[in-house]
């Protein structure tokens, strides 16, 4: 009988071209990894789900994958065998049976995402791989201002890479929160039932260029309204974004 398994995976993407695996055999993504090794311990076929396909170079702290197999090859060997393979680039945090009709994706309610800005002078060689090295103090007060100018169901479209064709591009943004994590270190943590392709870092660049004072917090609702991609900010780089994350039914009521 076919049981689903939940992977809670942590990995830093830096060597990675994002979650989603390629034509090309050659290119490295976190999918193609964990596909192939659970069907080499598997020795079957693997479909993954997963909660958020992250862009080349974001990482992720609490991304959630499931598939359904038929094998009985229990979830702490899965998770042992993984770990052997791809520690300390990606590791899997749990493996576990899930119940019966689970889907990482959508069975998700929310997702959440920290962006982490580094503003000092000299970047730090121990976490420059998971910042924005971006000297110079950005001014908080107006960033949470135009923050919560975002927050809510909007029509993001203006703030993302078009889906295509008639998909919607309307989201429920719950959290937009700016503050810092000890000197010289801002955080930006964004959480919304889901996220547009680039979404979370315009939202970024958008902050930042009005914590820089290039743009008024005032200018945000006219930039919603646009629905235009040239009216956001540009997209932060990716490697200051990790998904945190993911929330699942009453999940979301305590935690946000």
């Amino acid at each position: 009988m076919a049981r689903t398994v939940r992977l809670t995976l942590a990995y830093d993407g830096t060597g990675f071209r994002g979650w989603a695996r390629q034509r090309d055999p050659s290119i490295r993504t976190i999918e193609a990894e964990v596909a192939a090794n659970l069907e080499r311990v598997l020795q079957e076929a693997v479909k993954l789900s997963v909660a958020g396909r992250t862009d080349a170079g974001v990482h992720a702290r609490g991304q959630v994958a499931s598939f359904t197999t038929d094998s009985s090859v229990p979830p702490a060997r899965l998770q042992k065998a993984l770990n052997a393979a791809l520690a300390p680039e990606l590791v899997v945090m749990d493996a576990a049976y899930a119940r019966e009709g689970f889907d990482a994706r959508f069975s998700a309610t929310g997702r959440e995402y920290v962006y982490r800005i580094h503003e000092a002078a000299l970047p730090d060689p121990f976490t420059a791989r998971f910042v924005w090295q971006r000297p110079g103090a950005l001014r908080q007060g107006r960033m949470r201002e135009a923050a919560r100018l975002l927050v809510g169901e909007h029509d993001f479209a203006s703030f993302c890479r078009h889906p295509g064709g008639d998909r919607s591009t309307v989201r429920d943004l719950r959290r937009l929160a700016v503050g810092r994590q000890g000197a010289g270190l801002m955080s930006i943590r964004a959480v919304a039932n889901a996220f547009l392709h680039h979404m979370v870092r315009s939202l970024v660049g958008t902050l930042v260029a009005v914590g820089e004072g290039s743009l008024e917090p005032g200018a945000i609702p006219k930039i919603i309204e646009a629905r235009d991609r040239e009216a956001g900010g540009r997209p932060a780089p990716a490697r200051g974004l990790t998904l945190e994350r993911v929330h699942y039914g009453r999940q979301r009521a305590r935690e946000l």
